[in-house]
């Protein structure tokens, strides 16, 4: 089978298509046939050997873990019922491939009535999303800054926040990705590309939101947690910009502020099946749509990874073998 292989930490172009062994599933196992494979801004990091230490690769390896796909072979001890079966799971082996083998209890079955793709594009940011939400929870009319909002896991919080009363200002990048995330519930939206943009909300808001969900981090997160209203909430789950703002015990008292850092995600992961379910429902039922921004063909993984780290694609980015 054909399979992404990163011999070397580097650039977009050490991702490398191979022929590899066809994975064969150990007892308790499947085999998959991937239909779509996500591609996060994790699996970037890693590749340039900038990753969590615990979570770093030893090269070479198939980079990837977020899949969705057909279940079409079975280790001994696997439910026969299981063939044939759309799932989703996190390929332990790396899901840049064509096939991927994977213990049973780690396979999620997708709703009837949602696609493959969508699915894939919810299995990492819809549970996160989720996980957000309910660690810093938002009440009806409270007034919401999610930065960035066209993002794949940013256009899931435009969309939750609004379902639980909340009023959003999205911040998004050129009016194309604005138009996308006023169409997904957000009453008000910011370039913050632009000099100005903080100056804008501030006269927006003079208070400032009620909560902040910064994705972003660097200079951007730091004016956002500036931002925040007294007594409000900062929740940080992203570094695209720059590491997360510090704000020390002594300004979080002063401002009443409940602080939510990065190594918040950490602990998301037992409870991760659960949302994922929750979030997969929500989508079958139409209550939720994950944005997809641009799907490439395996062979073109270097130009996905491209892309994302340059910030030229909306939405979550997927391969198709």
């Amino acid at each position: 089978m054909r399979a992404i292989v990163v011999e070397r930490f580097g650039g977009p172009d050490v991702l490398v298509l191979r022929e590899t062994a066809d994975p064969v599933p150990g007892t308790g196992e499947v085999v998959v046939d991937v239909e779509y494979a996500g591609v996060l801004s994790l699996d970037a990091a890693l590749r340039r050997g900038e990753g969590p230490p615990r979570c770093a690769p030893v090269p070479p390896y198939v980079p990837g873990g977020a899949v969705a796909g057909v279940v079409t072979g079975l280790g001994a001890g696997a439910d026969p019922g299981l063939h044939g079966a759309r799932v989703l799971l996190r390929a332990p082996g790396g899901g840049h491939a064509e096939r991927v083998a994977a213990p049973v209890p780690s396979l999620v079955p997708i709703p009837d009535g949602l696609g493959s793709g969508p699915a894939a594009a919810l299995l990492d940011d819809g549970g996160t999303a989720l996980g957000l939400l309910e660690r810093t929870p938002v009440h009806p009319g409270e007034h919401v800054l999610v930065l960035p909002a066209a993002g794949g896991l940013g256009s899931l919080l435009v969309q939750l926040v609004t379902a639980a009363g909340g009023r959003v200002i999205g911040a998004a990048r050129g009016e194309s990705r604005q138009q996308r995330v006023r169409a997904l519930g957000a009453e008000y939206v910011v370039d913050h590309s632009r000099p100005g943009w903080v100056a804008e909300l501030h006269d927006l808001l003079p208070r400032g939101p009620a909560v902040v969900f910064d994705g972003v981090g660097g200079p951007a997160g730091r004016s956002t947690a500036w931002l925040v209203a007294e007594g409000g909430r900062y929740s940080s789950y992203g570094t695209a910009a720059g590491p997360p703002p510090e704000l020390g015990p002594c300004e979080e008292r002063a401002r009443r502020l409940t602080v939510s850092s990065i190594d918040q995600l950490a602990g998301f992961g037992p409870d991760a099946p659960r949302r994922v379910r929750e979030v997969l429902a929500l989508a079958a039922a139409g209550e939720l749509r994950p944005l997809v921004g641009a799907q490439y063909p395996l062979a073109e993984a270097a130009r996905a990874h491209d892309d994302l780290e340059g910030r030229r694609a909306t939405g979550t980015i997927l391969l198709r073998p």
